[in-house]
């Protein structure tokens, strides 16, 4: 998870929330989840990029319209990601 950065991230959990979406899908989950507006230039080079890791999978619905899902790698990612928070908060509990 190191390597992806924060929007990177996001961006996976976006996806999972809405069990995988079409690119503007994922934009407005990610607008209104950090109440911004994200260009496409930012968009889709960083889904692009999730694909190459393996982390989601892209397919065609159309010739303009592509859909993304969470990979098992990309679910196991979150997953890790999620047990490490969850440490990182007991851990800071009982200190």
């Amino acid at each position: 998870m190191f390597e992806l950065n924060s929007f990177q991230r996001d961006l996976l959990y976006c996806i999972a929330g809405l069990g995988g979406s079409y690119g503007l899908g994922i934009k407005r989950a990610v607008e209104d989840y950090g109440d911004t507006e994200i260009n496409h230039g930012r968009l889709y080079p960083s889904l692009d990029t999730l694909v190459e890791k393996g982390y989601i999978a892209k397919s065609s619905i159309d010739d303009r319209t592509n859909n993304y899902e969470l990979t098992p790698e990309g679910r196991a990612l979150l997953a890790d990601r999620h047990e490490w928070e969850a440490k990182q908060l007991s851990e800071g509990d009982n200190g």
